[in-house]
């Protein structure tokens, strides 16, 4: 039995989600919180396994409580906020996804908080690109900043020949996510997200994932042993 707390300030939303969660027969609401203080509360004192913690909360607030909370549960943020600024600080401060009301069904809801507790990120659509247009803008940054510091860098990632799937996964992994991970931002199974890396460290020539960072991010010059 999955053991959730719901930390929101709205007691409509509250009933709603604890009616929804109350449809599975695995999963189990053992508290309810109307503020950040209180949810840190009471999640020491019923441990619940998952955290739903909306980010705008009175008194002390869902981001000002997050990393506390993370420390003792799985955290799904489930709110209206769709700033991609508060999307990026709460995945920073440790919630293991975000949900953005309006964006999921009931099964997606459970769903997510079964993938949470086993370590799979989940992101409803406007979280998710907002992910990749945050991890995007890095990548630019850091290219632009390489090329200035470097005439010899890796020209340009189409002479890899990668498709346009196997640069967004290219992407995930230089960033630091694991499988799971990727596999719960783009929405594929697993197993896809590894036949997608087979291809990628084929195409780049690379054995490992730092190899592949590294190539893809252009400290690996021409002249290097082994470089297509």
């Amino acid at each position: 039995m999955t053991r959730v707390l719901i930390a929101d300030d709205n007691p409509v939303i509250r009933a709603g989600l604890a009616a929804l969660l109350s449809r599975y027969g695995d999963l189990q609401v053992v508290a309810q919180a109307t503020n950040g203080g209180d949810a840190l509360a009471l999640t020491r004192r019923h441990r619940p396994d998952v955290v739903l913690l909306d980010v705008r909360l009175p008194g002390v607030d869902g981001m000002s409580a997050l990393p506390h909370l993370a420390q003792l549960a799985s955290v799904l943020m489930l709110t209206y906020s769709r700033e991609p600024e508060v999307i990026r600080e709460s995945l920073l401060l440790g919630a293991n996804g975000y949900l953005v009301h309006g964006e999921f069904t009931p099964d997606d809801l459970a769903r997510a908080v079964r993938d949470v507790l086993t370590g799979l990120a989940y992101f409803t659509p406007t979280a998710a690109s907002a992910v990749l247009a945050d991890l995007r803008a890095r990548g630019s940054s850091h290219e632009q900043r390489t090329v200035a510091q470097s005439t010899e860098r890796v020209p340009n990632h189409a002479e890899f020949g990668l498709s346009s799937r196997e640069v967004e996964v290219m992407d995930l992994i230089a960033s630091g996510m694991s499988n799971q991970q990727i596999a719960a931002t783009c929405f594929i199974s697993e197993k896809t997200v590894k036949n997608h890396i087979n291809r990628i460290f084929a195409k780049l020539q690379s054995g490992s994932r730092s190899e592949a960072i590294a190539r893809w991010l252009g400290t690996i010059r021409s002249g290097v042993p082994g470089h297509g």
